[in-house]
């Protein structure tokens, strides 16, 4: 069989609610994952996830159709519905049109589970009476059993060895009609359809429905009080049974004593109020000394009802019915039956299945605590993440079963730090765009300095009346003059004229080995070679390198010593001339033009170096 519950991944919000709801936390969270785990062998059926779950991603298992199954069957069935009929039902005008409107889906007999209650009650009456120090907690309803075998197995002897009275009624029914009739219950709960499972065919409830499932049905067969005459509960009736949904219900059957001072029940109703009033039975019982009627409170809030909430005003239309039952009520014919049903086996035994997870490592316990920004010693919580404790909370986180952001206050505090650093983040990008803005203008000035840089060398180079050449470290001519290239011949003034400057051209094509050599020499000894005199083909040059950028850079002057001679004091004055105009605006674009820059000042005041140093004629 299908599991008790189902959660949708594609519905499913990932707003954990069900993770904070569930009561023994058997729906899981792990870091990393954006859809919760139901673990279903740890549910105790209590449906909070259901009823909790906004986006209607969890659902519990349908058996409308094994309903519908058993109908069209034509089998007896019985049907028995429990008295929170008066809560959900309030749209049908009498019950007895309600109890006609169950004979129209094809029931054989219609009976309220209230007579179940009475009898369940009358046997506490006993067992309580019969007291030899053991105090009892109630076994009426299946979502306390469960949470017992499953989470405080230790506690299994002190369950009352009762069936609850959905599985007493089943035994009414098949003693008065017969072992083989078909039982179906219906309810607001939904772990007694778990529940039904657990019991043999004597006891076993063929079909559990909830509210939710038998309107459907309703609209399914087409079926409409309007149509419909009335029709009463088969018997036996109840007499005070029907209170049942009620917190107190129980003990208002049995009329058992109520007075704070005297009496030995006490009755507790409430998701929260269960797990305390099971944790104070555990602990201090033999200072309360009183007997738990304790249920989850799903009588007037079940999964299975259409609506939820309205608390009060069910328990007064839940009060309101019973009355106007009782108004022609038989006692005395109760009482017989009641008498009469006594002797059957109403026990029932219980097997531990315990889910309890072991206790996890103190030292890390202590680390997930501090990661949370709670102290030891400061571990009651807000509760707002479902736990009762942050020490809980802890502890379960360290199992790997949920995270540290079902904590608000650690999610909250890491929010503020999330939007601190967008807030960091943002401002360092608006910087860095005023940055990239700045580093842009710079970069323009940069640029149009180059350029006014190379245009200034350029100018300067063509009015040298020697060759100028600049070369890299594999020989490539990174500017010439035009000179330079007219003093080569005819070839090196052809490419010129298509290659400004020669520009990327190999000096090793356009002069002999023996004057390659002399620049190899300059660039891997870094010295410089001064008016050494070279003889191409008819033409005598004097030749000075130097260089520019250790092993990178060198520049060589070239002058053909057939050309007539520019005065040595004139060269120098137009080279400084030049030079003095521009070098204030070299130095202030130095640091932006770099090494460049540094080299076009290297090179020029190397040339004038050379000027200077040549001996007067």
């Amino acid at each position: 069989m299908e599991p008790l519950l189902k959660l949708d991944a594609s519905a499913c919000t990932s707003c954990f609610t069900c993770v904070r709801t569930c009561p023994v936390k058997a729906i899981h969270i792990k870091e990393g994952d954006n859809i919760p785990l139901i673990v279903h062998q740890q549910c105790i059926g209590c449906g909070s996830c259901v009823t909790d779950c906004t986006a209607g991603a969890i659902t519990y298992r349908s058996s409308v159709d094994e309903a519908k199954a058993l109908f069209d069957s034509g089998e007896r069935t019985a049907v028995i519905v429990s008295p929170s009929i008066s809560a959900e039902f309030h749209d049908i005008s009498d019950y007895r049109k309600f109890v006609t409107m169950i004979r129209s889906l094809g029931a054989s007999y219609v009976n309220e589970v209230s007579f179940a209650v009475d009898l369940v009650a009358y046997k506490y009456i006993s067992l309580f009476n019969d007291f030899k120090g053991r105090y009892y907690i109630t076994s009426n309803d299946p979502v306390i059993v469960a949470y017992i075998t499953k989470y405080k197995p230790n506690m299994i002897s002190n369950l009352t060895p009762v069936a609850s009275p959905m599985v007493v009624m089943t035994k009414v029914i098949r003693k008065i009609h017969g072992q083989d009739i078909r039982v179906m219950y219906v309810g607001p709960e939904i772990a007694t359809k778990e529940e039904a499972l657990q019991f043999d065919r004597e006891s076993r409830v063929d079909v559990v429905l909830t509210f939710q499932e038998l309107r459907k049905l309703f609209i399914d067969y087409k079926i409409d009080e309007s149509n419909l005459e009335y029709s009463d509960f088969d018997p036996p009736l109840s007499y005070k049974g029907s209170l049942y949904p009620l917190k107190n219900g129980l003990v208002q059957a049995g009329d058992f004593d109520e007075n704070t001072l005297t009496a030995n029940v006490l009755s507790v109703g409430g998701k929260r109020e269960m797990i305390e009033a099971v944790n104070e039975f555990e602990k201090h019982i033999s200072v309360i000394r009183r007997h738990f009627c304790i249920t989850y409170g799903n009588g007037l809030a079940g999964p299975g009802m259409t609506w939820q909430g309205n608390r009060q005003l069910k328990e007064s239309k839940v009060v309101n019915y019973v009355n106007k039952r009782l108004q022609n009520f038989f006692r005395i014919e109760w009482y017989n039956n009641l008498q009469s049903f006594m002797s059957l086996d109403l026990s029932r035994e219980y097997v531990a299945d315990d889910q309890r997870l072991p206790e996890p490592p103190e030292d890390r316990v202590k680390e997930v605590l501090l990661q949370l920004g709670k102290s030891e010693e400061q571990t009651a919580g807000c509760e707002e993440c479902g736990y009762m404790s942050c020490l809980d909370l802890a502890k379960d986180i360290v199992r790997g079963i949920t995270i540290p952001q079902m904590c608000f206050s650690y999610t909250l505090r890491n929010r503020i730090d999330f939007d601190e650093s967008v807030r960091t983040l943002n401002e360092k990008l608006a910087q860095s765009r005023r940055d990239l803005r700045d580093a842009q203008e710079k970069a323009k000035i940069i640029k149009e300095s180059a350029t006014q840089a190379s245009e200034l060398t350029n100018a300067m180079l063509e009015k040298l009346r020697a060759g100028v050449v600049i070369v890299d470290n594999m020989l490539k001519i990174v500017k010439a003059n035009s000179v330079f290239a007219t003093i080569l011949g005819e070839e090196a003034r052809e490419i010129g004229e298509v290659i400004p400057g020669l520009v990327g051209a190999d000096l090793k094509k356009l002069i002999p080995p023996g004057f390659i050599n002399l620049f190899s020499y300059v660039l891997s000894e870094n010295e410089n070679i001064e008016n050494r005199d070279i003889k191409i083909a008819d033409h005598l040059l004097n030749v000075s390198i130097f260089p520019i950028v250790k092993g990178k850079i060198a520049g060589g002057i070239v002058r053909d010593m057939r050309a007539p001679e520019v005065q040595r004091t004139e060269v120098i004055h137009r080279i400084g001339d030049v030079i003095d105009r521009n070098l204030e605006m070299v130095q202030k674009i130095g640091f932006l033009l770099g090494e460049g820059a540094t080299d076009i000042e290297r090179m020029l005041n190397s040339i004038i170096e050379f000027y200077k140093g040549e001996p007067k004629k």
